[in-house]
């Protein structure tokens, strides 16, 4: 089981942290072999992903959920799949619009997660991310403890994909079974969809199936 911290607050976002938080999440996810691929030329990386996530966080706050902490040094994106959503009409034009000529491998990766998205009712966790200066300090498992604390109370099972192998086994210390992993294309990333389940009898259910349709690239 993970240590929870005790010294951190955590509430609910609203549009006036979206100053603080945007450069959070951006620098956040701007580093990694998900950006190496998503936005090859490093010079680029961290403007795209401002933009991507000043578009992220407006949809958090407008469609979902954003937590942060007391101190606006970490920030989780959470969605309820109560059923399958329907399309934003306006997204892909607003996702080209805040990532410019790497629109295509953004959409690749959205395309991809609901491609394999589980269809049934469950809370999704789209984005948590950690300010650089503060990471390794428990503040993602904060994060992570508030949402399932809720979750818990209500028996609701949780849903994401993690990018690398030790975010993998971070959300597994937090009851997250991974599944097989998938890829964008052949040479892309890896992303392992993880489900923490029900408890039923003192046991988390396991993994549910996943879309048949989808094939990793060859």
């Amino acid at each position: 089981m993970p240590t929870t911290r005790t010294d951190l607050t955590i509430r609910q976002a609203t549009t006036d942290d979206v100053p603080v938080l945007l450069p959070v999440l951006a620098q956040a996810f701007s580093t990694g072999t998900v950006a190496e691929w998503a936005v090859p030329e490093p010079a680029d990386r961290l403007e795209v992903f401002t933009g991507y996530f000043r578009l992220m966080l407006a949809l958090g706050l407008r469609h979902g959920r954003v937590d942060t902490t007391h101190d606006l040094s970490g920030a989780a994106i959470w969605y309820r799949h109560d059923e399958t959503p329907p399309p934003y009409a306006d997204h892909v034009y607003e996702l080209e619009k805040a990532t410019g000529q790497y629109a295509p491998k953004f959409l690749l990766l959205g395309a991809m997660f609901e491609a394999r998205h589980p269809r049934l009712p469950h809370a999704y966790l789209a984005y948590l991310g950690v300010a650089p200066a503060v990471q390794n300090r428990g503040i993602g498992s904060a994060l992570l403890t508030h949402a399932h604390k809720a979750l818990d109370r209500e028996n609701m099972p949780a849903y994401l994909e993690a990018s690398d192998p030790r975010n993998r086994d971070l959300y597994a210390r937090h009851g997250y079974q991974a599944g097989q992993p998938m890829q964008p294309t052949s040479d892309g990333p890896l992303f392992w969809p993880m489900w923490r389940g029900q408890v039923n009898g003192g046991v988390r259910s396991s993994f549910p199936p996943l879309n048949p349709y989808y094939r990793r690239p060859r």
